[in-house]
């Protein structure tokens, strides 16, 4: 197994959302070959992956709960739902020439698995700034909340105080003429007044 990112071995550490793509290989039968931290936080989220015993057994249960589809022979999905964050689910098959001396003992029929967040395609942040006259950093915060990253996590990203970021939302709500985050999200996907 290859070992997960750093973020899974320290033990008080926040459960942040994976910023880059969730990879798993899987053999044959759907068992789990490797994977990155990444697609263990994840599948985990809103959970602490940290506090998850057995590790490799949770995550073949949960790939064939999740990202399995329920059609013979199984397939997997093309979007899942992990909380409130919706995914794109991709998999290809991946070709190991044999006699390479890569001295993994892979055999043939594995698959790589690859977890992506999906964007919001139908709402172009531009447009948004502009109908609403937001800021280039008002900008980037909407962004992320359209993401669905809490405060802490949209903080992180920006290199700033969670309070800052609570302070960029407030300008925004009042721009917008709303009063939570969920207003914010309802102005921009919501239908034109």
């Amino acid at each position: 197994m290859f070992p997960c990112g750093d973020s899974l071995k320290k033990g008080n550490q926040v459960h942040t959302a994976a910023t880059r793509p969730g990879l798993i290989v899987v053999d044959t039968l759907m068992g789990v070959v490797a994977y990155n931290g990444e697609a263990v936080q994840i599948l985990s989220y809103p959970d602490q992956p940290d506090r998850i015993r057995h590790l490799d057994t949770w995550l073949n249960s949960k790939i064939r709960a999740d990202l399995m589809g329920r059609q013979t022979p199984p397939k997997f999905v093309d979007a899942f739902r992990s909380a409130r964050r919706m995914y794109v689910c991709r998999s290809f098959p991946l070709e190991l020439k044999p006699h390479q001396g890569n001295g993994t003992g892979l055999g043939p029929g594995l698959h790589v698995v690859m977890l992506e967040r999906r964007s919001n395609e139908a709402v172009k942040i531009s447009e948004i700034s502009e109908r609403f006259g937001l800021t280039a950093r008002e900008q980037e915060t909407v962004q992320y909340l359209l993401e669905g990253l809490t405060s802490k996590e949209i903080a992180q990203r920006m290199k700033i105080s969670p309070n800052t970021v609570k302070a960029f939302l407030r300008l925004v709500m009042v721009k917008m003429n709303v009063s939570t985050r969920s207003g914010i999200i309802g102005r921009i996907v919501g239908p034109r007044a």
